[in-house]
């Protein structure tokens, strides 16, 4: 892709550092209610598309919660969302990754510097001396799990094993793209929070701030509405070859299950090698697809379909995390894609009368 699009990405804040938050009132409010109860409960599985914002506010009631460790406090009880103050040194702390009351779990480096596949079981095991120290820091411990999607077997065990006996005043947010697939076990211990894809307005606003953009820019305002609800991928949309190839793989998927291998060829040729932009763009409409077709009504009602969709999905996103992790060639995984889909999909196609 082009400059532009890895001037965009280096300006996105992170989840930990975004001080703006759009739309999710409900869900927003939803958390501080529980809070202001002061009988919260301890896990949250928060679930929803990729890029609408599930980490932003994990973080956002993380801040607030470790800025404001007494939920019958005053500033608690009259709170009407989970700002924070700027100069909260508890928020500050959060932002800058160095507050004692949280840890994060998602994937890391090994030991030749390259981002893993999976969060391992030592990532998952560092919930243990967290949550079992005193000395460290007095009050809420909180875990964020970003995405709970990405625990190998093990490191989900893991976890299971600290949501089942949580010690006092801890709090564990659990970020999924696809909820429906996280353990059974670990979906029973939380309270689900689910997130609905933002409106064109609010994606627009949020887009703007990240970037400084004014929102009557054009090419800002196109990607936003063609981003189906997400900023992440408004972001990347901004980048008009982004927004091409979406369009082509969007065009592919509708042809399913024929596939056109001259085209399958191109589209690999649009994903060079170290642009993680394209990757995304690329992984993000093939999800979308799935996800839709996965919670179609006929597939709901198919259970061997459902079951093979949802293998499918797994496989892929699995296939996808490796290409990145190690940078290999996307147009293998391109074949493997569309290979995969339309096996799933073949004989599910109305029959022509």
């Amino acid at each position: 892709m082009s400059e532009r699009s890895d001037e965009i990405e280096s300006a996105i804040p992170a989840p930990r550092e975004t001080s703006f938050f759009y739309g999710h009132t409900a869900a927003e409010a939803t958390l501080l209610s529980a809070y202001k109860s002061g009988h919260i409960p301890h896990a949250w599985l928060i679930g929803g598309a990729q890029g609408i914002g599930k980490a932003t506010l994990a973080y956002r009631m993380a801040k607030f919660v470790l800025g404001h460790p007494d939920p019958s406090s005053v500033d608690v009880q009259s709170a009407a969302n989970l700002d924070v103050a700027p100069d909260n040194i508890a928020a500050r702390k959060v932002a800058a990754g160095s507050h004692g009351g949280l840890l994060t779990l998602a994937r890391t480096l090994n030991e030749k510097g390259v981002l893993r596949s999976v969060i391992t079981v030592d990532e998952s095991r560092e919930t243990i001396p967290f949550f079992g120290s005193t000395a460290a820091i007095a009050g809420w411990r909180i875990c964020i799990v970003d995405t709970v999607d990405e625990l190998n077997a093990n490191a989900s065990n893991a976890l299971l094993k600290i949501l089942e006996e949580p010690p006092a005043q801890s709090l564990f947010f659990l970020v999924s793209h696809a909820p429906a697939r996280v353990l059974a076990t670990i979906q029973s211990r939380c309270r689900k929070l689910m997130l609905r894809p933002l409106s064109a307005g609010d994606v627009l606003r949020a887009a703007a701030q990240a970037t400084q953009t004014s929102p009557p820019d054009p090419a800002l305002r196109e990607a936003s509405e063609a981003a189906d609800g997400s900023v992440a991928r408004a972001l990347a949309l901004l980048d008009g070859e982004a927004l091409g190839l979406q369009q082509r793989t969007s065009a592919l998927l509708e042809s399913l299950p024929h596939v056109d291998p001259r085209a399958l060829h191109a589209l690999g040729d649009a994903l060079p090698l170290n642009d993680r932009v394209a990757l995304r763009t690329f992984m993000d409409t093939i999800d979308r697809w799935l996800t839709a077709h996965l919670h179609a009504p006929d597939v709901q009602a198919n259970l061997p379909r459902l079951a093979r969709l949802a293998q499918v999905w797994e496989k892929i996103n699995q296939s996808a995390r490796e290409t990145e992790a190690f940078n290999l060639e996307r147009k293998p995984l391109v074949f493997s894609v569309f290979g995969l889909l339309a096996e799933a999909t073949m004989g599910s196609q109305p029959q022509a009368s």
